[in-house]
């Protein structure tokens, strides 16, 4: 089963955990460096590993631009995958919520996704795929830089942490900009997914923004105290909603979810905005939809996931808005 469709701990206000090394073959240049032949030599190696050991490979020459969107809207690809020209591959456990991307930035990107806030288990999923690969593969590494990879921020323990964040009334108290002042001076970054010229969604992605001078357990300890920091602020103005403001909020939320529940047509950009009064709804009882649910919406209501699920691939924007109400109304709402 994907990672979200898996009820997480903290869901109301965290909805993923991600945790990611990036590694380099020694025995090979630095993608920018590689010829086709070679990244195919790559990716053969770590197939001959992965594949035996409950991994499924995708090669990005035999799918869809569609289907490598999905890739990316489900969390198991970055942007850099779309782009690259070389030949590169994904290679996928999707029960055990594993993922390693091959030929992409650095040599491999591995990773474990899972929902809510999971980071010691992530992190220890992420490790039993590195070292499943380190018992074969020998990786580039230098004893003063650590471990040797493409990008110089990544140097060091090359170890990336993100989780994604649920902050609507943190962010309602114009608190934000300061908060993030703080997490960066602790070596962490805090970024709002917003669109051009949209409202805030109150969404967040939160992540280490050092892997060199660290230990990989600092940066655990650091993520773990930003995200308690975060969601307890969060919760303790949830707490405060009285009165006069829960009357606001219980209206935002039922403004949103009737939309949500007679809208024709939705559009992407607009969707995650209304996903999010509902979580902050559910989470304060004042609307009966299950969180895990919204969290499924986040990814298979995006455009090129429904796309690929739809009886009838969509060939116009509108078409897939129609698409995107009606599903969302059969996820949330039965009907």
């Amino acid at each position: 089963m994907a990672w979200y469709h898996v009820p997480g701990n903290r869901q109301d206000t965290v909805i993923s955990t991600q945790v990611r090394f990036s590694r380099n073959i020694a025995a090979y240049p630095f993608p920018s460096r590689l010829d086709a032949s070679r990244a195919r030599e790559i990716i053969a190696e770590i197939g001959t590993v992965l594949e035996g050991n409950g991994f499924t490979r995708i090669d990005f020459t035999d799918v869809s631009r569609t289907a490598a969107q999905s890739l990316l809207e489900k969390h198991y690809a970055t942007p850099a995958a779309l782009r690259e020209s070389l030949p590169h591959a994904l290679f996928l456990n999707e029960p055990c919520n594993l993922s390693a991307m091959a030929c992409e930035e650095d040599h491999l990107r591995l990773q474990c996704i899972l929902a809510g806030f999971a980071l010691r288990d992530a992190y220890e999923g992420a490790c039993k795929i590195e070292s499943l690969l380190d018992a074969s593969l020998e990786f580039a590494f230098d004893k003063r830089l650590g471990y040797l990879t493409e990008n110089p921020a990544n140097l060091g323990t090359a170890l990336r942490v993100s989780v994604l964040l649920c902050l609507p009334l943190l962010t309602d108290s114009k608190r934000m900009e300061t908060v993030s002042l703080q997490l960066s001076q602790g070596g962490l970054i805090l970024r709002e997914l917003q669109g051009d010229g949209e409202p805030p969604r109150g969404l967040y992605r939160l992540s280490n923004r050092v892997c060199l001078g660290v230990t990989e357990e600092e940066i655990l300890e650091r993520m773990e105290l930003a995200v308690e920091r975060l969601t307890a602020a969060e919760s303790e103005l949830r707490s405060r909603c009285i009165g006069a403001d829960l009357d606001i909020l219980t209206d935002r939320v039922r403004r949103s979810e009737g939309i949500l529940r007679y809208a024709h047509a939705l559009s992407a950009r607009e969707l995650p905005r209304y996903l999010t009064d509902l979580r902050l709804g559910a989470a304060l009882g004042l609307t009966e939809v299950r969180i895990e649910a919204l969290t499924s919406l986040l990814v298979e209501a995006m455009p090129a996931t429904l796309t690929l699920s739809a009886k009838e691939s969509p060939t116009r924007d509108h078409e897939r808005d129609i698409l995107r109400a009606a599903l969302v109304k059969d996820t949330l709402f039965g009907a």
